[in-house]
């Protein structure tokens, strides 16, 4: 199972929110780029950056932070926020970047993302973000009347790299992923599901491997010092042994 530490980007500073609101911000550090540092020295081989500003804003916003990241570590690196059109996927993969997570124009406009899809495989990342279930767009600012499953079923033949799911209520609280829906998800398509919310302990790395996700994000959790990420990729790695 792939892990995913996160840098949430906001003002080219390193923040989580509670819950995904702009109101329950906490600054982490002052330079992401260290920060990324610190997660390649302890092992890690992939990084989720999110530019929440773009995210509501429609477009990215913290690019010279994430230029900063590219060149501060050689590990595949994936970017979420405000990547709406096709000039921005080709400016962001031409930029240094592996892959690129889109949500809230794949529920706008399903026929632009399937044409994205085959334009770029294997470099697009379907982002789904869920409250109660339901798709949310806009830097879950909306609730959509979409459920997630069907979401994640429309674009499961398409070439894409993966299926990044997050669960807004577990997110950045330090209770434990939604396994049930996160299992669910998994269970639901074909495409490999990133599970992303709540991660919190080596016993929800754990269970997320039980469970058979591909990987899983894991954010607050290693900046408060609940999981450190050494322990997360051991139990990576012995899921993928026992498999």
């Amino acid at each position: 199972m792939q892990i995913w530490p996160a840098i949430d980007l906001r003002g080219g500073k390193c923040v989580r929110l509670r819950q995904g609101d702009y109101q329950q911000e906490t600054v982490f550090a002052e330079d992401p780029a260290a920060v990324a540092r610190q997660f390649a020295e302890h092992g890690a081989k992939h990084l989720h950056i999110v530019d929440l500003e773009g995210a509501r804003e429609g477009l990215p916003v913290n690019l010279p932070s994430v230029q900063d990241i590219l060149e501060a570590v050689d590990i595949e690196c994936e970017l979420g926020g405000g990547i709406r059109d096709e000039q921005s996927i080709a400016e962001l993969l031409d930029f240094g970047l592996n892959r690129l997570v889109v949500g809230t124009s794949a529920i706008v406009d399903p026929d632009w993302f399937r044409h994205m899809c085959r334009q770029f495989p294997g470099k697009l990342v379907l982002g789904i973000d869920a409250r109660d279930g339901l798709a949310a767009t806009d830097g879950w600012l909306t609730t959509t009347a979409i459920t997630a499953l069907d979401l994640a079923r429309q674009f499961d033949d398409e070439p894409l790299a993966a299926i990044i799911y997050t669960d807004i209520a577990t997110d950045g609280m330090l209770r434990g992923p939604n396994l049930l829906a996160m299992a669910q998800m998994q269970a639901a398509v074909k495409l490999p599901v990133i599970a992303s919310g709540g991660v919190t302990t080596t016993a929800d790395v754990a269970r997320l491997a039980a469970a058979g996700l591909a990987g899983c994000i894991i954010g607050r959790a290693l900046y408060e010092g609940t999981l450190k990420l050494a322990d997360a990729l051991r139990i990576a790695q012995i899921d993928k042994i026992s498999r």
